[in-house]
């Protein structure tokens, strides 16, 4: 029969092991003579550095709720009772209650005070349950121990994995065994104890043995406890319950779009026009004619035709001024949100890595935007330009330039600003080639309070988050991964028209054999460079690119640590590239021409 105590004595007892550990000298028990019937020195407790800051919970040997401190405190217990217990004439696994009251206290070390009682393991003592009363003889020639002790005796005869696995199964199938000669339906934790303490009594003077059988014993431990297992019944009700509701829900959303549907059928065709309010929030942006952007356009003999953008395309075009620009031209089969989302966001961030948005045009059907002109064209061209080589130095300036641009946005003021659609594309270059982030016409803000949201997926396939495109959850780290194959492609000079889903995963793929030396850093290394890049950037860019494309969210840095990665990154390589010229003057100077586009 498993005994109890009444809270009140397990205070007394607490207060009274806390005043004597903080009266008495941390030096061993049996030093002092309180804990004579157990030998320290065999075993003696090592100190871990488990035991330093927020403690992780854990179920120790499948059946002991605890830490992973308290974990070393038990097995520095069962050594040193499993060496009592060979090397005496005692036959009893555990101490009776009044020598294991003596062996309680604060063992010595330069940590905060670890004991058996302030781990929750003062119960171990003989006659508290039939698991700690029983004695070995009782069950040496029980075919469940005998197997046990055989099988995790056995770790020098096959691959330790194959040794583990079976000496835990012996291990959990005796502990059953004991449990049912015993009568023992409920004390599986101290069961357990008194078996582990039995098999290591066989073999305690094999150093060897007790090295291999503890170091085997986390197999049995399962993390991430403290909650109340459901039972089958209950899990299919919920289950039930959870499917009417997915039910209800959709026929409700059924219902209100059917509703919607009939009453936009009824609407006359109506121009999409500005709202007041709207005009607000756009303050600043000029507000041009459809003449003015008519003239813009054809300026010469014919439309020049840049590009396609999320939703239109886009054209060169000279204001009367003479500064020439980027005109996009939105389909009217486009929906009004992404004219909307792009001219709100555009007209408030601002920063010389985005494209910057000059004003916009919306006159009955049609609707423009007007951006500055970028003549370099897009990342994607100056990879794939067979004429024109970007070098490393300029990569590395590029990627740091964006990572930049992708920190300012997340870090809005308003709210995190996920731009969706990151790719060499949507990448514009200067004359300089300098980088700026363009088409805003998918980007989303998170709310000041808000991690996630999920919305509709919309992206560019190659480029999507695979958790975005499973669930719909949109987070800021849905940029970030996307930005990670950006880097993947600059490093290695993937062609942006062959990345699909398959491209991408063999391109991520190639990535992390890199990383774990499975293949050489020469492999990923994109052949028109030469061989003339600063192969320890190289490798901490390709590092934290792999780390960016993780499949989980959770597993991804933020846009500070990548940016501060880049910038290291780019620093390096700039006085790298500089001794390789034969520089010595180090003070700061302008880019060079080294860092512009090279003819190869």
């Amino acid at each position: 029969m498993i005994k109890t105590r009444p809270p009140s004595f397990n205070l007394v007892f607490l207060f009274f092991c806390i005043a004597a550990s903080s009266s008495a000298d941390l030096t061993p028990p049996d030093a002092q003579g309180s804990c004579s019937a157990l030998n320290f020195t065999k075993f003696p407790y090592k100190p871990t550095g488990e035991c330093i800051g927020d403690q992780k919970k854990v179920q120790i040997l499948g059946s002991i709720s605890t830490t992973l401190c308290c974990r070393n405190v038990l097995n520095f217990l069962t050594k040193t009772l499993a060496w009592k217990l060979s090397n005496t004439s005692s036959d009893s696994v555990f101490l009776p209650q009044d020598q294991w009251i003596n062996c309680n206290a604060a063992f010595p070390q330069d940590q905060s005070p670890v004991s058996p009682f302030l781990c929750g393991f003062d119960y171990l003592y003989t006659g508290y349950s039939a698991c700690s009363s029983y004695s070995l003889s009782s069950i040496k020639e029980d075919s469940y121990y005998k197997k046990a002790v055989s099988t995790c005796s056995s770790f020098n005869s096959a691959p330790y994995n194959d040794a583990c696995s079976n000496c835990t199964a012996a291990i959990s199938a005796a502990i059953d065994g004991l449990m049912s000669k015993l009568n023992a339906e409920n004390g599986k934790a101290i069961c357990t104890v008194a078996m582990i303490i039995s098999i290591a009594a066989e073999n305690v003077v094999d150093p060897v043995f007790i090295d291999d059988f503890y170091n085997c014993l986390p197999a049995l431990d399962e993390f991430d406890v403290g909650y109340d297992k459901i039972k089958h019944s209950t899990l299919k009700a919920i289950f039930a319950t959870f499917l009417a509701i997915v039910a209800l829900m959709l026929v409700l959303i059924l219902a209100i779009y059917v509703t919607k549907s009939r009453r936009k059928s009824k609407r006359p065709p109506n121009p999409i026009l500005v709202r007041p309010k709207e005009i607000k929030s756009w303050y600043g942006l000029y507000r041009f004619s459809k003449a003015e952007i008519e003239n813009a356009i054809n300026y010469g003999d014919e439309r020049k035709y840049l590009g396609r953008g999320s939703a239109g395309q886009v054209y060169k075009g000279v204001l009367p001024s003479g500064q020439v620009v980027a005109v996009k031209h939105i389909h009217q089969s486009s929906t009004s949100d992404s004219f909307q989302r792009e001219v709100e966001g555009l007209s408030r961030v601002r920063h010389p890595n985005l494209v910057c948005l000059f004003g916009y045009c919306s006159e009955g059907d049609d609707r423009y935007l007007v951006y500055e002109y970028c003549s370099a064209g897009n990342l994607a061209q100056h990879l794939l330009r067979k004429e024109n080589l970007l070098t490393w130095e300029r990569r590395v300036q590029i990627l740091r330039d964006c990572a930049l641009g992708l920190r300012y946005l997340h870090h809005y003021i308003d709210g995190c600003v996920v731009h969706r659609d990151i790719k060499l594309t949507n990448i514009l270059l200067t004359e300089n080639l300098d980088p700026k982030l363009s088409d805003f016409g998918l980007a989303k803000m998170l709310g000041m309070e808000e991690s996630k949201v999920f919305t509709d997926v919309r992206g560019t396939i190659g480029y999507m988050d695979p958790e975005y495109m499973t669930n719909a959850k949109l987070t800021c780290a849905s940029d970030i991964y996307s930005f990670g194959i950006v880097i993947l492609q600059i490093l290695s000079g993937q062609k942006v028209i062959d990345l699909d889903l398959d491209a991408r995963d063999q391109l991520t793929r190639k990535a992390k054999d890199v990383i774990m030396r499975k293949r050489p850093v020469t492999d990923f290394e994109d052949p028109r460079l030469k061989g003339q890049v600063n192969r320890a950037d190289f490798e901490a860019i390709l590092q934290i690119a792999v780390l960016c494309v993780a499949k989980s969210s959770k597993g991804r840095p933020t846009m500070d640590v990548v940016f501060e990665e880049m910038e290291k990154a780019c620093k390096n390589t700039s006085a790298y590239m500089k001794k390789l010229r034969g520089e010595t003057n180090t003070s700061a100077t302008s880019i060079s021409m080294s860092m512009e586009a090279i003819p190869v």
